[in-house]
């Protein structure tokens, strides 16, 4: 399931490079949350222009396949800072200290060799579309409006490339709590408990009370 998790920090250039590469990571996860926002508004005309003005809005499914990247890709690298994705919380609660890290610092490495693959056939992939020769630099286009696929498909790698510079952070933080023995090393997720994940949940609702 997914994991709640902390990231600790100070003043360290560990901590430092982690912060400002989470505000790229929240940049882009905002966009993603944009991205969903304007599909929902595209929605509404579409179905709003079927029913009142027998004319839906043209080239929707285009515009749907060009948003798909920003909501499925920018999210990812902000997610994994605060260990979000999917994880075995059942094995990694019961683990602490460094073998608890040697785990994580092994999933990582493997998550970052996969995700450089990806990077590469993305990028691959962006080259056989992108041509600064052809119309909007395209060699492929929707099959509605004909918008040009190559920045959809330009995303994929950018966010591929901030989430490998993630996972560099987080496979340096864990290696240095393995060798320092520490058990709050900063720029990495560390596990919380139940209650306290509970008081966390329940500070914010009174936050927003207020």
């Amino acid at each position: 399931m997914a994991g709640s998790a902390s990231v600790l920090t100070d003043d360290s250039w560990l901590s430092y490079v982690d912060q400002k590469l989470y505000k790229v990571e929240s940049v882009l996860a905002l966009i993603s949350g944009l991205a969903v926002f304007s599909l929902m508004l595209l929605a509404v005309v579409s179905v709003t222009g079927r029913n009142f003005f027998g004319q839906p809005l043209p080239g929707y499914v285009d515009w749907i396949e060009q948003a798909m990247p920003l909501i499925a890709f920018m999210g990812i690298a902000f997610t994994q800072r605060d260990g979000g994705h999917i994880r075995m919380d059942m094995v990694v609660g019961v683990l602490k200290g460094r073998t608890l890290f040697t785990l994580e610092l092994l999933t990582t490495l493997v998550m970052l060799v996969f995700m450089l693959l990806m990077v590469w056939g993305t990028w691959a992939h962006f080259q056989r579309s992108f041509d600064f020769a052809s119309p909007l630099w395209s060699r492929d286009s929707s099959m509605d409006i004909g918008l040009p696929i190559w920045p959809a498909k330009l995303l994929a790698p950018v966010a591929f490339c901030v989430l490998c510079a993630r996972l560099v952070v987080q496979i340096i933080g864990y290696g240095k709590a393995i060798v320092s023995g520490t058990l709050e090393p900063v720029a990495v997720p560390l596990p919380i408990d139940v209650a306290t994940q509970a008081a966390l949940e329940a500070s914010t609702v009174s936050g927003h009370d207020e």
